[in-house]
């Protein structure tokens, strides 16, 4: 009796390790060995059809040999749809032009239309044509998928680099100074709930993270508005989760809660805390009320708080989007944010191979919108602005110093 399961068994152990033609010659020679019997047997258990096992057997007994590297004869397999069907391409080449985008003598092109369009284009213009083989003869022609990219940020500052100079220099002093040196930023708002969250995680088989359809606000979750300081110096990084609104007030007092938090303990003797933001949102450098905020904070600690700001339309380059948004990020892909607590959590749990460490903490407090600070008040506040671009850059010092 043959035994079906061995040769299965065999086939199998080798299957991995060998091209068309020897799979084809292993089995008719495993066929040859067994006897009456052998090709049926051997189609079975390998699933090799009978006619290629008998195709091997001919090669067997004709000692063919094939030139180095060759799995075919020449001229051997099915002709190519471009041997068949030689006009293909020119069509393809029509039909995606009117909606081609880029140089046309650039060495990536693209289009508009899906390569199932372009088939079934192509198969109402008498051809015979599967996407997947449009798809090949696609790239052949120099096209490619591609999203849309940001790349236009506007006519830029005329000043930008310098700015990015004067802020280089201004934090290269601190460091060297041994004082602390910040990025700060808000993150987008993330509603809180069983809400899909891009990205993907590892799970059992079969058993994805049920999440709601629709992303409606929860009412009584609500929402969660991360505010984060980066220290540059340290690698460090303190996110203050607040629940009300993202306002000057809030983000000041976030980068108060890091100096109690962490701040105070680890510059203790520093005179001066200097900050980088963007130009824009609540830590901007237009609104009244985060000079104002500043100059309590700079009261309450005695310190010298020097703020320089990124140019408009270069938020991109702040340190914190790259230090540290972008891990937390990538730590929770796939999570859904069921509560703040998991918020907290994944923020916290947030950790990099070169040491970077992210403290986060719950921020409960209310912060009402639309606060007016007055000419009065806003001459209260002892700024002193750096002779170069002076509404980008300046220093706010206690009352009495």
């Amino acid at each position: 009796m043959i035994d079906e399961a061995a040769i299965g068994d065999k086939f199998r152990a080798l299957a991995a390790e060998l091209n068309e033609r020897q799979r084809r010659l292993w089995a008719a020679s495993e066929a040859r060995s067994v006897g009456w019997g052998g090709i049926t047997a051997t189609a079975r258990a390998t699933g090799i059809s009978i006619p290629t096992i008998r195709k091997g057997i001919a090669e067997l007994e004709s000692g063919e040999r094939l030139d180095p590297g060759r799995v075919r004869r020449l001229g051997g397999g099915r002709k190519s749809l471009l041997e068949s069907d030689p006009t293909i391409l020119d069509d393809i080449e029509r039909l995606v032009d009117e909606d081609s985008r880029g140089d046309p003598e650039s060495l990536l092109r693209w289009t508009a239309k899906s390569v199932r369009q372009v088939a079934g284009a192509l198969r109402e213009m008498g051809h015979e044509v599967h996407f997947t083989s449009v798809a090949t003869f696609m790239r052949l022609l120099g096209y490619s998928l591609q999203a849309n990219v940001k790349t236009k940020e506007g006519a830029s500052h005329p000043d930008r680099d310098a700015q990015f100079q004067h802020i280089n220099r201004t934090a290269k002093a601190a460091v060297a100074a041994g004082w602390p040196v910040i990025s700060v930023d808000c993150k987008k708002k993330e509603l809180v709930g069983d809400f899909k969250n891009p990205g993907r995680e590892w799970r059992l088989k079969g058993k994805p993270e049920l999440v709601r359809v629709h992303d409606f606000k929860d009412k009584q979750l609500g929402k969660a508005i991360p505010y984060g300081v980066y220290d540059l110096r340290l690698d460090e990084g303190y996110v203050n989760v607040g629940i009300d609104h993202e306002t000057a007030q809030f983000a000041v007092a976030s980068i108060r809660s890091w100096w109690e938090h962490l701040g105070h303990e680890r510059y203790r003797h520093a005179p001066r805390l200097t900050l980088t933001a963007d130009c824009g949102g609540s830590n901007g450098n237009r609104p009244r009320l985060w000079k104002m905020e500043l100059q309590k904070l700079a009261d309450e600690t005695e310190l010298e708080i020097e703020v320089c700001h990124f140019p408009p339309g270069t938020s991109k380059w702040n340190q914190i989007e790259h230090r540290l948004f972008s891990f937390i990020t990538m730590n929770r892909r796939g999570k859904p944010l069921v509560s703040l607590e998991t918020i907290i959590n994944l923020i916290a749990g947030t950790t990099t191979s070169t040491g970077l460490e992210i403290y986060a903490r719950l921020d409960d407090g209310s912060y009402p919108a639309k606060i007016r600070v007055t000419n009065a008040e806003l001459k209260t506040i002892n700024v002193h602005r750096h002779e170069f671009h002076p509404e980008w850059n300046y220093l706010i010092k206690p009352h009495g110093h």
